[in-house]
């Protein structure tokens, strides 16, 4: 277990060396043990409101790209890969799947206390970019809001407070989560095996996490623009 949470740890706290990491675990841990930790993460960061700032979007291509390189190593040697895309995938799609389900639960039971600005480290403001993300998308925000680091955590807690019912909800949720943990652990997949992205892989990972980040940042600068337009004292329409 000391071990476990040792290799957790280091997984979440380096993100630049996350190929790495992921690849030494697989050593030392097996593939079960490994799976389980990749689980555990995807599902804290789309499950707890408090866990924003842990990997999603890269861990994931990571872990497609060490699949890959841990095959490729394995069918060399004329034995069975450790781990696999499809077992992992399809741990982290039930993860994914079920952090989003407990978040929405979490957001309809106490919701609006939790925002009440009681509690510090739950920034308001994270809640209200969410809402608007709502408002602006409907139920596709459910699906696009996986692709978006900071909303995709906060968008099921927001469509539990009272944005959709359940059943509409598991729809997206389902949805959402085959087309992220598929797309990107697929993704890694079929480029991590490439000579040229084993050598700039920390690169690759950075653009991953800027061209995540750059749907919230056009939605902010929008709003700013929107907001520059209207002048002083005037709300933006829309």
């Amino acid at each position: 277990m000391e071990q476990f949470v040792h290799d957790l740890w280091q997984l979440v706290s380096q993100p630049g060396q996350l190929r790495e990491n992921l690849a030494q675990i697989v050593q030392t841990l097996g593939g079960p043990a490994t799976t389980g930790m990749l689980a555990l993460i995807v599902f804290a960061e789309t499950g707890l409101v408090v866990t924003p700032f842990l990997p999603g979007d890269s861990l994931l291509f990571a872990a497609g790209a060490v699949c890959a390189t841990v095959a490729s190593v394995a069918a060399d040697q004329g034995v069975e890969p450790p781990i696999g895309p499809v077992t992992l995938g399809i741990a982290l799609f039930i993860a994914a799947v079920a952090g989003d389900a407990v978040n929405y639960h979490v957001g309809r039971a106490i919701g609006p206390v939790a925002f009440s600005g009681r509690f510090r480290w739950l920034r308001k403001e994270h809640l209200d970019k969410t809402h608007a993300f709502f408002e602006r998308h409907g139920g596709r925000a459910v699906v696009l809001a996986r692709f978006v680091p900071i909303v995709r955590t906060f968008a099921p807690f927001v469509a539990g407070i009272g944005a959709m019912t359940y059943p509409r909800f598991l729809f997206y949720n389902v949805f959402g989560a085959l087309i992220w943990v598929g797309g990107l652990l697929g993704l890694g997949w079929w480029l991590g095996g490439l000579e040229w992205v084993q050598r700039h892989f920390s690169k690759v990972v950075l653009v991953i996490i800027v061209a995540s980040v750059m749907p919230l940042a056009w939605e902010w600068w929008k709003a700013l623009a929107a907001r520059r337009a209207a002048g002083p004292g005037e709300r933006p329409r829309g």
